[in-house]
């Protein structure tokens, strides 16, 4: 890929900017399948608590890092709401790009997340655009190290205020069971990014380490557990009178965290006379943003490589 030329999109689910966007989000989301009003109202009602989600601005945040530190264009679409990636798209081919690295901000490739994001995308795609889409790198060491930095000072600070070491329970965003039972690899990655955090911060025993999955779906039959609340219950039979709660299917503030967690887990927790702690979001995150930078560097260099061995000519 040559700098001129080449480009970085990066990829989100969108947010509406409103409660009052609500509706026309979720018909994003559904593809005009119709939604029940009382998922609706709810739905706009968490909105409504948070005041908006950050998601867009974030995003775009993390675009303009990451463009600075790669000295690369980098472009955002989102699925269900603007920018969208068709937006993203027309954007690239009014400025000449040629060739697109994809990074869906989901680090654990699932196909009802990346591989829709991919579908979205290659939907618009045009052919002057050649694309690379990145599958998955829930496991690159400097996102491992970007919630390790996050979540080791926090449950430091929170294990000497209980008096006692405390369990942190890692989260990612559920997915139907049927998916996994087709063969999608989310729940173990999912599991292995949980995994290498936890063993990074070597002060924090494997005994103390749990993963549940959060913000589970109204429908479509039964969905990935444990249920970050069937944890807490769990813990508190142990013992513990708080726990720290750690998403690391999320790189960025948005709904799932601001009222998921630190609306109905922290009322939860309450209720059962626990404590409850999260660690920052990453964000805007330097070691964050080195991750990004990284996966691009790396893969475009494997790309460059790739093809001047495709130009060597045969012994």
């Amino acid at each position: 890929m040559t700098q001129q030329k080449a480009a970085v999109l990066l990829l989100a689910h969108g947010s509406p900017e409103s409660p009052a966007d609500v509706p026309a989000f979720m018909n994003y989301i559904t593809g005009g399948r119709p939604v029940p009003d009382a998922v609706i109202e709810e739905v706009k009602y968490r909105y409504s608590l948070i005041g908006k989600s950050p998601l867009t601005e974030i995003t775009l945040a993390q675009g303009a890092a990451l463009a600075t530190e790669l000295s690369l264009p980098v472009y955002v679409g989102m699925r269900n709401w603007k920018p969208f990636i068709a937006d993203a798209v027309r954007h690239m081919m009014a400025e000449g790009i040629q060739q697109v690295l994809a990074i869906c901000l989901a680090p654990q490739n699932s196909s009802t997340s990346v591989g829709l994001y991919r579908k979205a995308l290659m939907a618009e795609m045009k052919p002057e655009i050649a694309v690379r889409f990145v599958e998955s790198w829930h496991d690159h060491p400097l996102l491992v190290r970007a919630f390790a930095e996050k979540l080791e000072p926090v449950w430091s600070q929170a294990s000497k205020q209980a008096g006692a070491p405390l369990p942190v329970i890692f989260t990612a965003h559920s997915v139907p069971t049927r998916t996994i039972q087709a063969g999608d690899p989310y729940e173990q990655q999912t599991k292995e990014t949980a995994r290498l955090v936890g063993e990074s911060i070597s002060a924090l025993p494997a005994g103390l380490q749990r993963f549940a999955f959060q913000s589970q779906g109204m429908s479509g039959g039964p969905w990935l557990g444990p249920t970050v609340e069937s944890a807490m219950l769990e813990l508190k039979k142990q013992g513990h009178k708080g726990v720290v709660v750690a998403p690391i299917g999320f790189v960025c503030d948005h709904v799932e965290i601001l009222y998921d967690v630190d609306i109905g887990f922290h009322q939860f927790a309450t209720e059962q006379g626990l404590n409850l702690w999260r660690p920052e979001s990453l964000n805007t995150s330097p070691t964050f943003i080195s991750a990004l930078a990284g996966l691009v560097t790396s893969r475009l260099h494997a790309a460059a490589s790739a093809e001047a061995a495709s130009l060597r000519p045969e012994a």
